[in-house]
């Protein structure tokens, strides 16, 4: 579930007007004095120059996520990100970190279905450095099974914590698991627990050697620093690293059509308040034709994007049957995406009752169309929210990451609000029919054990 501020959309209202005008969002692009280059051994450079503070992040990205695990591996590529903090030949187990807790920075690392990340947060100063501290672990990594076996225990408590006692996110996994039934998406990032006991040091460096290399990893330096002197750095540094070869082909199994309605309900003890959501198959970004994945993002604004949303204002204001109620659009990935509602019941409204509520307005907007007053505030929002992310230089950085890594360049990942600025009532209105069919769905319940089961 999304949260939302009321001093969001207070500030989102001071940009309504800026961006009233067609020209004005034609105009703006993400990062529009981004830089990009390529070294001989195929690691692509982006450099986002921002000279407000004396601060750069370096952030270095693998196309490479539990997606491209091999079955009965899962949670590899997540576990890998772990072990690269075990250090080198050069840095052993923890070098790395204690060099950037004493130069006062800040590092971490995330995975996801289609990339991994690294990065730190310097002083330009420690750029150089933290570029060969980088470049020293894409290829030098040692692991043993003093340290491999010890960190998979660390791995099966993060999941315990963060899946296992979790029944919303037990349920996320369900439902991903029922969605796809070919494509590896179906896996969950952090992989399944049986599986997870098994993996072991070969299997990692395996993973490794074959994935960490510069023609398939992209570094993205934001900050205060002038491209020229990056790209000079970079090449000084991760230029002395021999490619494996070709860039991977990113070749995985097509998911078919959705056919059937399906249903996933989890039941537990620890459920406190019921809950219910439905998703729905559709392109993303990389996939998409057209404007259609900028029309969908539109469509889950006015939907269900915050309290002004048709989802909030029809089952939360005013006494509703939902104390809350949204929809999001998953259309940052390299295959295909997803649209998603949900809604929690307030009081004894049931939830099998209440999704129909949700996809009533869903098909409302089917057979009826948005106007245009709202979808120009829900462009307007939207454009707000990126213009506040370019204050943030990380942030920044990683919208070009998830764009480069999911399948698009750099052009067309900076003009996402032009293409947001394509979309017509029309558009939003052909995608809620062609994507949001209930029979083609999946619909998760989460019940506590005096909920009564859907039919």
């Amino acid at each position: 579930m999304r949260p939302w501020t009321i001093s969001k959309y207070l500030a989102a209202a001071l940009f309504a007007a800026l961006f009233a005008s067609n020209a004005v969002a034609e105009t703006f692009k993400i990062a529009p004095n981004a830089e990009s280059s390529v070294l001989k051994n195929g690691l692509q450079i982006v450099v986002i120059p921002d000279n407000r503070a004396p601060v750069v992040t370096h952030m270095l990205w693998y196309k490479v996520g539990s997606a491209d695990e091999i079955p009965g591996k899962s949670g590899i590529a997540h576990f890998l990100e772990h072990l690269l903090f075990k250090g080198t030949r050069a840095n052993p187990d923890g070098a790395f970190s204690k060099r950037i807790a004493e130069i006062g920075g800040q590092e971490n690392a995330f995975t996801s279905s289609d990339y991994t990340g690294y990065f730190q947060r310097i002083a330009p100063t420690h750029l150089a450095e933290m570029m060969a501290l980088e470049a020293d672990r894409m290829r030098n990594l040692v692991l043993t099974d003093e340290v491999v076996l010890p960190e998979r225990d660390v791995v099966l408590e993060e999941r315990s914590s963060r899946i296992g006692n979790n029944p919303s996110a037990r349920l996320g996994e369900a439902i991903e698991a029922a969605f796809y039934k070919n494509h590896p998406y179906r896996f969950p990032v952090i992989g399944w627990e049986h599986e997870i006991k098994q993996l072991n040091r070969a299997d990692a460096f395996a993973f490794y050697e074959k994935y960490y290399t510069p023609e398939n990893a992209i570094l993205i330096v934001a900050g205060d620093v002038v491209p020229q002197e990056v790209f000079d750095l970079a090449k000084a540094t991760y230029g002395t690293i021999s490619r494996n070869g070709d860039a991977l082909p990113r070749l995985r199994p097509v998911e078919p059509p959705m056919e059937t309605a399906r249903t996933v309900t989890l039941t537990s003890d620890q459920v406190k308040q019921p809950s219910v959501r439905r998703s729905f198959m559709a392109p993303s970004y990389s996939t998409a034709e057209g404007p259609e994945a900028a029309a969908l993002a539109l469509l889950t604004e006015i939907l269900g994007g915050g309290p002004t949303s048709r989802l909030y204002k029809s089952l939360v204001l005013d006494g509703g049957p939902a104390t809350a109620a949204g929809s999001w659009y998953q259309g940052q990935q390299l295959d295909s995406g997803r649209v998603s509602v949900y809604a929690v019941p307030s009081g004894p409204e049931k939830p099998d009752i209440l999704i129909e509520k949700v996809q009533d307005i869903v098909d409302a907007i089917k057979t009826e169309g948005v106007d245009q007053t709202e979808l120009d505030k829900a462009r307007n929002r939207m454009i707000a929210d990126t213009v506040y992310a370019q204050d943030n230089q990380a942030s920044l950085a990683r919208i070009i990451g998830v764009g480069l890594t999911t399948g698009l360049t750099l052009e067309e990942t900076q003009n996402w609000p032009e293409l947001l600025q394509s979309v017509t009532v029309d558009d939003v209105q052909r995608v809620a029919q062609k994507y949001l069919d209930a029979k083609r769905s999946i619909t998760g319940y989460l019940l506590s054990d005096d909920d009564e089961n859907p039919s």
